[in-house]
């Protein structure tokens, strides 16, 4: 079943690009739809399975890392859901979480050079403002991995921050705090994904604090927050083939969209071939059949 919107009767969800936010109180309903968002656009195309991947693999992630979360439960019906509720349209899909006040800075580890980085890197050898060896090619592995934050933008695209920048925004001490943690919960996710076959190249997390502690929340480690690439396909000096919306992005860029008006639909194989991705991902990674 495709879920392009979700629907709580009497609750009005706060509606992110593809994730729904139901609030109650101190505990928050977060519904990942199928919906797929590119270029900064919410495409009119729903991704089969999608939000079931990007859902369970959280909670993968969750599970496994053994870091504090905000994760609770994968029921629904352990929130006081209005009569009349699809709970069966829910399931699968919806996590039960932890109310925090969310630290707004998009906390980005990079273990590649690839994306926004590249772009950067080949202009000034820096990305967000890190010097880095000179010579290194597209989707190159970089010495170590580094910490690149972005300030949160609700529409848009976010912006990459210097972490002295972050530093301002949120204190010198939390900013080394998330910079720590960043770095690594993505090296212990790195390790298990390469025991998989999969490379991380880079990925997003985002933090709350609760009762004073910093905690890990929203999805982690999924095909929409990081770029995973098979490790027997890479070579540097290229882009990558990928275990996500490539195929969309690659479409997007070919189909003559000028990216400042309303996209267009996606093709059938397109979205089949995005889905399939998808869930191969979540396959290889958990081990699991989906």
């Amino acid at each position: 079943m495709l879920m392009l919107n979700s629907a709580i009767p009497g609750m009005t969800p706060r509606r992110g690009k593809v994730r729904d936010v139901y609030d109650f109180g101190d505990r928050l309903l977060f519904v990942a739809t199928d919906r797929i968002s590119a270029f900064d656009y919410v495409l009119p195309n729903a991704i089969p399975r999608k939000g079931e991947v990007l859902t369970r693999l959280s909670q993968f992630w969750f599970d496994l890392l053994a870091v504090p979360h905000h994760f609770l439960s994968d029921d629904p019906q352990q929130l006081p859901l209005p009569a009349g509720t699809d709970v069966a349209s829910l399931r699968g899909r919806s996590m039960v979480v932890r109310r925090t006040d969310v630290i707004p800075i998009e906390c980005v580890a990079r273990g590649y050079l690839s994306g926004s980085g590249w772009k950067e890197y080949q202009q000034s050898g820096t990305v967000c403002g890190i010097p880095l060896p000179a010579g290194l090619q597209e989707s190159s592995r970089l010495p170590n991995p580094i910490f690149t934050p972005a300030t949160k933008a609700e529409t848009g695209h976010d912006e990459n921050i210097s972490f002295e920048r972050t530093a301002e925004l949120i204190g010198q001490s939390l900013a080394e705090q998330l910079r720590e943690l960043t770095l690594s919960i993505y090296q212990r996710g790195c390790q298990h994904a390469a025991a998989k076959g999969i490379i991380i190249a880079d990925t997003k997390f985002e933090f709350g604090i609760r009762d004073g502690q910093v905690i890990l929340i929203d999805e982690v480690m999924t095909p929409d927050s990081s770029r995973f690439w098979p490790a027997d396909l890479w070579q540097p000096g290229r882009g990558q083939a990928s275990f996500d919306k490539q195929f969309v992005r690659d479409w997007l860029l070919s189909s003559g969209w000028d990216r400042n008006s309303p996209p267009p639909q996606l093709p059938d194989d397109v979205v089949q071939r995005t889905s399939a991705r998808y869930i191969e991902a979540w396959q290889r990674l958990t081990g699991l059949p989906f």
